[in-house]
């Protein structure tokens, strides 16, 4: 029997238990998995597991008259049984219906996990325990394992399955959806979602559940600047500090559907995974198909503590285990600088000027490849430019590393122009729909990443171009969404497999990359923030937020991707995209604003005045010497949100609870006034002193709230690093 997981044989109930939730179902009459609750583990749960009977719904004579399948809250629906509800499965079988009804078969409680493969999924620590149940529908003959691990201390528990076809003739999935979860009662709850734009990313959306079907996804290709996989549902009265909030969200990057369905049979199905618009998967016999996998977490503790555990899941589960307990190097990137107009010596300037003003990193952008001088020729060569680098790519590499910082490349390994030598001669590997003109976006098309023959070449390109040397950083770019997402690999009757194909030749190589430059680290981008998830970030320590820089807008984007995403995941950088640079006020305010990520710089440094030099190097000196960890791994409490307030205040607090630092921002001068900046998990016992000012704050000061004048200047803002004295 597990610590975490327990089956009890006397009323075949299954318990799943986190540090602060409890997770139950149990077998009915054998067959069955019914919901009970999901709840605070130290509550007396109330359980809910069958509404009143309903006028027209079925019921089975072998069950008897009152179990209605349609009214039950249910571990999987399955498809036409008399659930009109949502199926979290729908299969067209042999016969040539959709109709399953999946009972129990048996089940097995294990230490650790199962790979999920060729998939991003969470690493198991020594605490870890999975539920894998089997159940089988005896008609289609199709078998499903349905997979719960737990991580305890971050109170969250994924979900997903693996479909196995056990007969004789061909199946085809038709929905496929990771996590159901069917509550109980007809509370009045919104649901929290992060729809945006490019240039204005991840926007918190919060609004009430109402009767019948509500949700989000994505049909691009990539999990999209328009939509995000988080999502939550949470009591109308949850606040930052207290409520009911369920969080959820999906370790996958392409197209994905979300579902919340609110029943007048008093429960709500809440639903995330593949969806069915654009993916079906056909499933030969002795065939198995696995999902993504989709994390949820509870918590009474409002909308901040939801935040917490997904934020420490991430950290410890998530991303990459090589890049957690080192230092980020600060990158000064060219791209905002230089745009395509790059050359060994101009390079060689930018990292002269990074290395003396404290930078770790140059990270050279777009344009140093092939016949790369604009956007309309290039992209699939990746050779360098023999012009641009007539010494070579290592030959400048060391250069760069002779001056003191290390050397980042950009690369956009997924797309392709049709003015390349690549598309010249395989005009094929890229998406297309047989009869249709392709469309183009930014000039460009997409790889078939679905042809394992195209990943294979990538590969061996990459492995060549970078033989001689391994590059510290690669900025991973991709810049359009699908259409005409066929592919000339696959045969007719997988043509809507192409976009899921595509993500696991895309998790191919990036794990490949992990692989053949094991010391570097990946920064993933499309278009800034449009793979924003948690399947890129299993492979890129952070990802570029948005190609939005400016920091005004910044606050926001920055605001909202921290609903559900840690700060070392966000890569920001002061730029000079309004050309005010010089200002030492917007200077110091865009510093404000990007320190609360990982910090980086991107704009023209070796021109900036000495002045402005200086300050950037200051600036950098307080990252390194007391805030950089304290952002990436301290605990993040929202005070006031942009989205509510003309401003934003935050603040991270270390895991022992010594220090603090809170930041205030606040975009347009107005007439002053006070705001009251509360602190609720200040030590209100103890006494902190203000590293910037010398300012003494007693705890139940700060717990219960002080006050700050506004300013009538625009960009301002104010940070306090509060230890404990």
């Amino acid at each position: 029997m597990g610590t975490y997981i327990r089956y009890h044989r006397n009323n075949n109930l299954f318990e799943l238990r986190t540090q602060n939730s409890r997770y139950s179902f149990f077998l009915r009459d054998g067959q069955y998995l019914i919901h009970s609750f999901y709840t605070d583990r130290r509550k007396k749960p109330e359980e809910h597991t069958v509404s009143p009977r309903v006028h027209f719904s079925p019921y089975s004579e072998e069950q008897g008259k009152d179990f209605f399948i349609n009214n039950i809250l249910r571990e999987f629906p399955g498809f036409e049984e008399g659930d009109y509800r949502e199926a979290a499965l729908k299969i067209r079988n042999q016969n040539g219906d959709c109709c399953t009804r999946f009972i129990y078969k048996k089940h097995q409680i294990f230490p650790g996990r199962q790979e999920l493969p060729g998939l991003p999924f969470a690493e198991a620590d020594e605490t870890t325990e999975t539920l894998a149940i089997t159940l089988e529908d005896k008609i289609s003959k199709c078998e499903v394992m349905l997979y719960y691990t737990v991580f305890a201390a971050c109170d969250v528990i994924s979900r997903y399955y693996t479909v196995t076809n056990r007969g004789k003739a061909p199946l085809r999935i038709e929905r496929c959806m990771s996590l159901s979860l069917d509550l109980s009662g007809r509370r009045e709850m919104d649901w929290i979602s992060l729809p945006g734009q490019y240039f204005y990313e991840r926007n918190i959306q919060r609004v009430p559940i109402f009767e019948g079907i509500q949700g989000c996804g994505s049909r691009r290709g990539a999990s999209s600047h328009y939509s995000n996989p988080f999502f939550a549902v949470c009591n109308r009265s949850a606040t930052e500090t207290k409520g009911d909030v369920y969080g959820f969200n999906f370790v996958y990057s392409g197209n994905f559907q979300t579902q919340i369905e609110a029943c007048r049979e008093s429960s709500i199905r809440i639903q995330t995974g593949l969806g069915q618009d654009c993916f079906s998967w056909l499933l030969e016999p002795g065939e198995s198909f696995t999902t993504p996998e989709a994390v949820m977490t509870y918590t009474t503790k409002g909308l901040g503590q939801m935040t917490r555990n997904f934020h420490r899941f991430i950290r410890n589960h998530i991303l990459p285990k090589e890049t957690q307990h080192t230092p980020r190097p600060v990158v000064l990137n060219t791209w905002e600088a230089s745009y395509f107009d790059i050359d060994e010596a101009k390079m060689l300037t930018f990292a002269e000027s990074a290395a003396k003003n404290g930078l770790d990193m140059l990270v050279m952008d777009d344009g140093w490849f092939g016949a790369r001088n604009h956007d309309r020729a290039g992209l699939g060569d990746w050779q360098p430019n023999p012009e641009k680098f007539p010494n070579g790519l290592k030959a400048f590499a060391d250069a760069v590393r002779a001056k003191g910082v290390q050397f980042g490349v950009w690369i956009e390994p997924e797309m392709i122009n049709p003015d390349s030598n690549l598309y010249r001669e395989h005009p094929e590997w890229c998406l297309g729909v047989a009869g249709r003109r392709p469309s183009l976006s930014r000039n460009q098309r997409i790889l078939d990443m679905a042809n394992p023959a195209v990943v294979a070449y990538l590969k061996e390109m990459f492995d060549q171009t970078f033989r001689d040397f391994e590059p510290d950083y690669f900025k991973w770019d991709m810049n359009r969404n699908m259409s005409e997402t066929g592919s000339s690999f696959l045969p007719l009757q997988r043509q809507d497999e192409t976009a899921y194909r595509y993500m696991l030749g895309v998790y191919d190589l990036f794990a490949w990359f992990r692989k053949r430059f094991p010391h570097a680290i990946i920064e993933n981008c499309s278009g800034g923030g449009g793979r924003y998830d948690l399947g890129m970030m299993k492979y890129s320590c952070q990802i570029w937020t948005s190609d939005n820089t400016i920091p005004e807008d910044r606050v926001r984007i920055q605001f909202g991707s921290m609903m559900a995403y840690p700060a070392e995941t966000m890569s920001c950088h002061v730029s000079n995209r309004k050309h005010l640079t010089e200002d030492s006020r917007y200077l110091n305010y865009a510093y404000q604003v990007a320190l609360n990520g990982t910090l980086g710089y991107e704009l023209h440094l070796p021109n900036m005045s000495q002045t402005v030099q200086q300050a950037i190097a200051e600036q950098i000196r307080e990252y390194k010497t007391h805030l950089e960890f304290l952002i990436r791994q301290g605990n993040y409490y929202r005070v006031l949100s942009p989205f509510e307030t003309p401003y934003s205040a935050y603040y991270f607090e270390s895991e022992d609870q010594s220090h603090i630092l809170l930041t205030f921002l606040q975009n347009k001068g107005e007439t002053p006034r006070t705001v009251k900046l509360k602190l609720p998990s200040a030590d209100q016992n103890a006494r902190y002193r203000d590293r910037y000012t010398g300012e003494i704050y007693e705890g139940f000061q700060l717990k219960k709230g002080f006050t700050l004048t506004t300013s009538e200047a625009n960009h301002f803002g104010r940070m306090w690093a509060l230890e404990k004295i």
